[in-house]
């Protein structure tokens, strides 16, 4: 507690002075006080929980089983590439017909307006290739905007050189 200490007279003459007294503060109840509060507060406060994205993944095929092919018509695929660009063409690469590559952003009026034009075909695949320069946040909007526009069915593709040909000769 607060104890006030006075000083003993000198007993000499002359001016009497004022007393001068000294506060000697005990902390020892408010550190306590402190001490309740911080537990009170640590025990009582839930930590936030990370969130994360569930992805499913295929189980592998057995030997000798045969995975059926996917059909251009019902395939899309997104080519990430540098520079957060992001290109997409419907349809499969193959060497016979060389498709209409487009450019697209990662926004909500960009990939999620393609998608969302696609959802009509219940078949949709959708092949995400990301180049080797490609940043990993546009990968992780590609897999969000997967799960906002709720397409089951994708697939993440390593990249093929015809792909990265068709960037370089598209001038997009």
């Amino acid at each position: 507690m607060a104890e006030i200490q006075q000083q003993a007279d000198s007993g000499k003459g002359g001016k009497k002075r004022a007393k001068k007294m000294s506060t000697k503060i005990d902390m020892t109840p408010m550190v306590d006080l402190a001490f309740l509060l911080l537990t009170f507060f640590m025990l009582t406060t839930t930590f936030s929980k990370p969130t994360v994205m569930e992805v499913a993944m295929p189980v592998k095929p057995k030997p000798g089983e045969e995975q059926p092919p996917i059909k251009a018509s019902n395939a899309l695929t997104l080519l990430l590439g540098e520079n957060n660009k992001l290109y997409y063409y419907d349809g499969l690469l193959d060497g016979t017909t060389k498709p209409e590559l487009k450019l697209s952003n990662y926004g909500a009026d960009g990939i999620r307006k393609v998608l969302l034009q696609h959802k009509s075909n219940p078949q949709l695949v959708v092949l995400i290739k990301p180049d080797d320069k490609a940043a990993y946040k546009n990968m992780v909007d590609i897999l969000d905007e997967m799960n906002i526009t709720e397409t089951k069915k994708y697939a993440l593709v390593d990249i093929s050189k015809p792909d990265q040909e068709l960037i370089k000769s598209s001038g997009l």
